[in-house]
């Protein structure tokens, strides 16, 4: 008998879970990223996870937890493809992960590309993929690889060091392998070529010192911040080989050779990267306000995300704008970059290339979460329509991490990642920071819930140096 009782109430407390978990969301606007369009006026059925149901006339099941729609808008949840974690750093705890992790969902970010690994990322992401933590889907890069020591990574100055890294990479399970800076040419190609072998896709910098554009195009490398092309575009008879890409952005000398960029080799160069590796993730945003346009202290101590950072890191960086060498550089110079990076962008989608959104916080006081936005909004102002924009941080990154059949879009059998929106993101991008909830793998947070939690971590996180 108490066995039976036992079954019983295992089998009601499963019913009930499994009731729990149904979601219908009426009478909303979908927009399913497929192709830009509006669905009007749908019932959305979101049961165990996955998209049940969509369509005019759904019936609601009983029971189920029902969101009302009217005036709003269902989108994908987005996914940042290039981001860190203030935990990453050995002077964080570790213990804030899970909260920077609770910050991004707050924002609508259901997936991320963590962008240099470590063993905690994959504890993190096994534990988001069982559900027993409240995170986005996860996805890490190995340590960087890189030819001099700076912090969670591998330093490869010979081929066979380079060849042992990617071969220890892929063993731990990291998902990528990630170059950074100070990769001699020959032991770049070593890596390359061992990645190759033992098939692990390879992102990061295209350094623009040793490697270079041409080689990562050859090597099919998946490039971020857009690092080479500047130094591409220089003319043939330019007095100098580097220009404004990665490390050379900081020296105000280099800024000089934008006066030698021919602009007449941007449609080839964007071919021959479509041809190569059409994803590409400029980060755009973090690029164009970090060091392209000034900011003021009164701009950044007023926005949103300047809270989550402990005082230290505040006045650090508030230093750093102050006293960086690039405030020698002309307004008009910085402007003329962005503006070049900018066609750079369009031209690379014009071609057929598939941009990617990613934030490359949380540095120089953008965090995560937040900065996702801006960056759709500086893909807009790049000259991308809110559709294409909104594009790079759904669609494209499940077509990027092979996973279109499952995630990216809003359809019946996928996974239930979603953004509920107040108003049309497809008429102005700056809609996906105007939310009404999220929904996190089947479940439903009101942004009221979200809020909170933002308010509750904010100040764990500003105060997290001062406990370690």
């Amino acid at each position: 008998m108490k066995k039976i009782i036992t079954v019983i109430i295992s089998t009601l407390f499963l019913a009930a879970a499994a009731l729990a978990q149904t979601v219908a969301i009426r009478n909303v606007n979908v927009i399913p990223m497929d192709t830009e369009r509006v669905l009007a006026n749908q019932t959305v059925i979101i049961k165990d996870g996955l998209i049940a149901e969509i369509g005019p006339k759904v019936k609601i099941p009983k029971g189920a937890n029902v969101i009302d729609g009217t005036g709003k808008y269902l989108i994908p949840g987005l996914a940042d493809m290039h981001t860190h974690l203030m935990s990453d750093d050995a002077e964080f705890p570790k213990s804030i992960a899970e909260d920077e992790l609770k910050v991004m969902i707050a924002n609508g970010v259901t997936t991320i590309r963590l962008m240099i690994g470590t063993p905690d990322q994959l504890v993190l992401r096994a534990k988001s993929a069982r559900g027993e933590i409240i995170a986005p889907t996860i996805y890490a890069a190995s340590p960087h690889l890189t030819g001099r020591e700076q912090g969670n990574d591998f330093v490869v100055n010979t081929p066979e060091e380079a060849r042992d890294a990617v071969r220890k990479s892929k063993a731990a399970g990291y998902d990528y392998i990630k170059f950074t800076t100070f990769i001699k040419a020959d032991v770049y190609e070593a890596a390359v070529d061992e990645a190759a072998k033992i098939g692990i896709r390879i992102v990061g910098h295209a350094d623009s010192r040793f490697v270079g554009l041409d080689r990562a195009l050859k090597a099919r490398q998946q490039i971020e911040h857009l690092d080479g092309y500047l130094e591409a575009l220089l003319a043939d008879n330019a007095p100098m080989k580097g220009s404004v890409s990665d490390l050379y952005i900081y020296d105000p000398k280099n800024w000089e050779s934008l006066d030698y960029v021919d602009m007449s080799k941007i449609p080839l160069i964007a071919k021959r990267t479509v041809e190569s590796n059409p994803f590409v993730d400029p980060t755009q945003h973090f690029m164009k306000n970090t060091f392209g346009l000034p900011r003021t202290e009164e701009s950044v101590r007023a926005q949103p995300d300047f809270r989550f950072y402990p005082k230290k890191k505040q006045d650090f960086y508030l230093n750093y704008m102050k006293r960086t060498r690039l405030n020698q550089v002309p307004l008009e110079k910085r402007a003329k970059w962005v503006a070049i990076k900018d066609k750079l962008i369009r031209a690379i989608y014009d071609a057929g290339g598939k941009i990617l959104a990613g934030s490359d916080t949380p540095e120089f006081l953008w965090l995560y979460g937040f900065s996702m936005h801006r960056e759709l909004k500086a893909l807009n102002d790049a000259g991308l329509s809110p559709f294409a924009a909104l594009e790079a941080a759904t669609r494209n990154p499940a077509l990027f991490f092979g996973t279109i059949r499952t995630t990216g879009t809003v359809e019946k059998g996928k996974q239930a990642d979603l953004i509920l929106l107040n108003s049309n993101p497809l008429v102005d991008i700056s809609a996906t920071e105007r939310r009404a909830g999220v929904i996190l793998k089947g479940k439903y947070y009101s942004q009221t819930e979200l809020d909170r939690w933002l308010d509750e971590i904010a100040p764990r996180i500003a105060g997290s140096l001062d406990e370690k």
